[in-house]
């Protein structure tokens, strides 16, 4: 009896490990991005968690860039029809198509990078825990100002932005009472004008360091920061690699934790119409090398840094309190 039960046991875990992998091999997965690829930001770390979800589950993708407002349902639609399992809309813009085209679609899975689309039965949100890429941001910001003034600047006024500016005043905050903190928003992802703008008009009051959140438009914050003299925490991607001279850290966001949570409950068939989010404990945002700034960072304040980021993990750090002061 004990060996039929242990047979039957082992035929439903290759029947399962089967499923899985048939599921897996089958996947269709398309996101739609709002920008280009390459803008070493927001959309390149869109695109990056594609190709990981193509490498991890041997998954066919599929992406369209610079996609204009007009089209998103269209687009939504078309990759729906295609056959796609999954149909991603890389940033807040995509909720109101995704709400319209999702009910037409209900074997379709529709998320949405944003923490503020739960669909019923086919629609979530896909996040990273902005507040505290912020707060990490804000705790470097602060220990390494000379000026005693930092700033933040934001590409819109929307949900991700919000928690990260505040992560960063929060950051800021818990280091040091005495730093000034401002912050700016540009009003759009894609101004790197006005961004310098703000930047330049920011370093002509005394701020030496800006934590740059404004996709496009950080190329704009750095082209001020090196005519100003001061220095940039970048956003989302590592802008230290490619501007090593004026980017001290980034706080670098990795949306394949977050896509891949999503993938498995498909997988598994335990999907909900929930918000999938990950953050430091995940491994889905973290601190970029210093580089060649890390020789004017003391000993002791980087170790203090390694111990906010440990604390911020393990909760020692109390976050959502830090954020209602």
């Amino acid at each position: 009896m004990k060996r039929l039960t242990l047979i039957a046991l082992i035929v439903v875990m290759v029947i399962s490990v089967f499923s899985f992998s048939s599921l897996a091999a089958d996947l269709k997965i398309a996101a739609i991005l709002p920008g280009p690829i390459g803008d070493e930001g927001w959309n390149m770390i869109g695109y990056n968690a594609l190709k990981a979800a193509e490498k991890k589950y041997g998954a066919e993708i599929a992406y369209t860039e610079r996609t204009p407002v007009a089209d998103f349902e269209e687009i939504f639609q078309g990759y729906a029809l295609a056959g796609f399992d999954i149909v991603w809309g890389h940033g807040f813009q995509f909720i109101d198509a995704a709400t319209k085209v999702a009910p037409n679609f209900p074997k379709t899975i529709f998320a949405v990078a944003t923490d503020l689309f739960c669909q019923p039965p086919n629609g979530c949100s896909l996040a990273i825990y902005e507040a505290q890429n912020g707060f990490m941001q804000g705790v470097v910001a602060a220990l390494l100002t000379k000026t005693n003034k930092v700033g933040y600047i934001g590409g819109m006024g929307v949900s991700s932005i919000i928690k990260s500016k505040k992560g960063f005043e929060a950051g800021v905050r818990y280091i040091s009472p005495d730093v000034e903190a401002s912050n700016a928003i540009v009003g759009s992802f894609m101004d790197p004008v006005k961004s310098k703008e703000i930047a330049k008009a920011m370093a002509q009051k005394g701020i030496d360091i800006i934590v740059a959140d404004a996709d496009a438009g950080n190329i704009g914050i750095i082209e001020a920061a090196r005519e100003e003299g001061i220095k940039i925490i970048g956003s989302s991607g590592d802008y230290g690699e490619s501007y090593p001279d004026v980017v001290i850290t980034s706080g670098v966001e990795d949306f394949s934790k977050a896509l891949g949570a999503l993938i498995d409950d498909v997988l598994e068939g335990t999907f909900e119409p929930k918000i999938y989010e990950a953050g430091l404990r995940e491994g889905a945002t973290w601190l970029a090398p210093f580089r060649e700034h890390e020789k004017d960072v003391s000993k002791e304040v980087m170790a203090q840094i390694r111990q906010v980021v440990v604390d911020l993990i393990s909760e020692k750090i109390d976050l959502p309190k830090l954020l209602e002061d």
